[in-house]
């Protein structure tokens, strides 16, 4: 017999879910439109949010998430969150792709791999968990790189020089926000080359419920192997990895309005 849904709590965080950033206020008829609930409704659930800690209400009536939230959310790596609940399905993508394939997040500008799985029988991949990778030439990075806002963006593009690691890395400012759109554009990156002579990379974005781009994931294999052809068989499979992956860890929950 199955457990009997709590709609009560179901709707909650349908308006929680409703900010999309922590510091957005928020209306509650702008939260009863985003979450499909009824004002009365969404108005009873805010001020119980409000009175245990999980959002705050200024003045004017608005709201936006509190320190309940803030304080839980630190403490969760979203790189780990997604290893620990998509391992089998990583290792199996790896197994069927017969390569690498890594969970990458951004901290301070370069790229954390989160979890690594599968190996290339043809050669060495030299990355381990918790190791950084530059942003600017990784298929990781620069999927990561295309989910910033455009001020970030900026910001990162003048925050230092661009190192050749290969003669295929892209070292201008104008190079990277050209390539970084066209990941924007197409909704995955390539790695050609540009930070080992040898490996060629295909990355794509794990996103939150909103679009927003949380992390990354890349399917690392030979140059020789990786070519054009074998890659739109690759994205089409990350793509089917990643969407399976965002429902795992932002599960969407069907919402019956009062």
């Amino acid at each position: 017999m199955a457990t009997p849904k709590n709609l009560s709590v179901q709707k909650a965080f349908a308006l929680l879910r409703s900010f999309r950033s922590p510091e957005e206020w928020l209306t509650n008829a702008e939260l009863s439109r985003r979450s499909g609930l009824s004002e009365p409704s969404a108005h009873r659930l805010m001020r119980t949010l409000e009175e245990v800690g999980a959002v705050v209400r200024d003045r004017r009536g608005c709201y936006r998430p509190g320190m309940v939230l803030a304080t839980l959310s630190k403490d969760v790596a979203i790189g780990n969150l997604i290893r620990v609940t998509s391992e089998d399905d990583l290792r199996t993508l790896a197994s069927d792709l017969k390569g690498v394939v890594h969970v990458g997040v951004l901290e301070q500008s370069m790229v954390t791999y989160a979890a690594k799985f599968g190996e290339s029988a043809q050669v060495s991949i030299p990355s381990r968990v918790g190791a950084q990778q530059e942003a600017y030439c990784s298929a990781l990075g620069k999927v990561l790189l295309a989910g910033l806002s455009p001020h970030q963006l900026e910001d990162f593009l003048h925050d230092g020089d661009f190192v050749s690691l290969t003669p295929q890395t892209i070292t201008t400012i104008c190079s990277l926000r050209a390539e970084i759109a066209e990941v924007q554009e197409r909704g995955f990156s390539v790695d050609n080359k540009e930070v080992f002579q040898t490996i060629c990379c295909v990355g794509a974005p794990i996103r939150d419920p909103n679009g927003n781009i949380v992390a990354a994931i890349s399917f690392a294999d030979t140059a020789m192997n990786l070519c054009s052809t074998w890659q739109e068989e690759v994205r089409g499979q990350l793509a089917a990895a990643t969407e399976k992956i965002s429902r795992k860890i932002f599960p969407v929950y069907e919402m019956t309005a009062h």
